[in-house]
């Protein structure tokens, strides 16, 4: 009797759904954790496309002026407005041993929150400071940076780091105000107080909320953010959540934080019945795209390259409380130039994504993104581990 080997083979034509069969933990995670087993087929999947933004300028790329850290991206009367931080100073970052008054410690020390307006996405208008430092002994007297807004009730929350001394002098220890306005052009109102404050003495969160990034969910204003935890550098970037019924709280901070293991700047959108988030740059997860199906708990649902850092998208249901999220296409992140620290600063850049729930179509789901050799030679060895590897040769 001859063994039908084929009939008990894994199939040629790859199923939508699992075989009744026993798999390998590889293949079992294929129908697991991902929305579908071809990342080609899986509207979480994405590769990205980027382009450089137009109406700004850098100072000839000198290092005294940055813009980093958007905000989401609104559509308002036909024009799309966003929030950053801008650092205009005299000098590029010296340092927390050689800041001062005039001089910042870090790309986002001394900076003000800007704002702009664009009609296509593309070309863009600075229209001018939005939040500005206050007077001293203020919140924010020393820097306001890393913004994102919220739209509820016919009015704009402009949530936003707050530094009362420069970064990394200490440590990066800084939470999050928040000011108000009738329109996104203002004027604002600063609220002068803390939205959600840093953790208790011990906990992941003692020494930072940073990030701030705000959905209407479920019927509740979700304020994610992240935290660097442990001493460097044996130290992670984990994400939290807090939540409330109010724009200006009380935010309860949810008993389950960290919420996400893996990332770094705060990525979020409604999805189908939850929500997705971008993991990028730190943890054993990130160059991920993951979804909870309550806004909570997060599996990976795709892994990608060369993901955008600070992404925020332009997301029409951000705030619509919607039942049923369709995803997004673009939205505005940042590049930092750190090739020469005397010249150090970043600026904006577009990012534009296929992550659709309705778009059957192949655009932006290259799975090969093939890159010039001059970017895999761009991560060479430094000086100092050349010659290790030398020595290490010769033993």
């Amino acid at each position: 009797m001859m063994i039908d080997k084929v009939a008990d083979s894994f199939p040629w034509d790859i199923p939508q759904k699992k075989p009744a069969r026993e798999l390998s933990q590889a293949m079992t995670r294929l129908y697991d954790n991902y929305l579908t087993p071809r990342p080609e087929d899986n509207p979480l999947f994405t590769s990205f496309k980027y382009t450089r933004l137009k109406g700004f300028d850098y100072s000839n790329n000198d290092g005294t002026v940055s813009r980093r850290d958007p905000s989401k991206i609104i559509s308002v009367n036909g024009l799309y407005y966003m929030w950053y931080t801008k650092r205009d100073t005299p000098v590029p970052p010296q340092g927390p041993e050689g800041c001062n008054n005039t001089a910042p410690s870090t790309d986002w020390d001394l900076a003000d929150i800007w704002y702009a307006t664009s009609e296509d996405g593309f070309t863009w208008d600075e229209q001018g400071i939005a939040v500005g430092r206050p007077e001293k002994p203020n919140w924010g007297w020393r820097s306001v940076c890393t913004p994102d807004i919220l739209v509820w009730e016919g009015k704009y929350y402009l949530y936003y780091q707050a530094f009362v001394e420069p970064s990394m002098v200490k440590g990066d220890n800084c939470p999050v105000t928040v000011s108000v306005a009738d329109s996104p052009d203002g004027p604002w109102t600063p609220h002068n107080q803390l939205v959600v404050p840093n953790g208790e003495p011990g906990s992941w969160d003692q020494y930072s909320v940073h990030g701030p990034y705000l959905l209407l969910y479920q019927d509740k204003i979700h304020f994610y953010y992240k935290a660097a935890f442990g001493d460097r550098p044996d130290y992670l970037v984990g994400l939290g959540l807090a939540t409330a019924e109010h724009p200006l709280g009380p935010f309860e901070k949810h008993p389950l934080n960290p919420i996400m293991n893996s990332g770094h700047e705060t990525t979020f959108f409604p999805f189908k019945e939850g929500i997705a988030a971008f993991a990028i740059r730190n943890g054993n997860e990130s160059n991920s795209i993951q979804f909870s199906p309550d806004g909570v708990n997060f599996s990976l649902a795709a892994t990608t390259s060369m993901m955008p850092v600070g992404a925020k998208p332009y997301n029409p249901e951000a705030f619509t409380n919607t039942k049923y999220g369709h995803g997004i296409q673009w939205g505005i992140c940042h590049f930092s130039d750190k090739k020469d620290p005397t010249t150090k600063h970043s600026y904006l850049g577009r990012f534009d994504c296929n992550l659709m729930l309705n778009d059957t179509s192949k655009d932006m789901k290259e799975t090969d993104v093939v890159h010039a050799p001059s970017a895999f030679f761009a991560q060479r060895l430094s000086p100092k581990q050349a010659k290790a590897r030398r020595t290490k040769a010769l033993e």
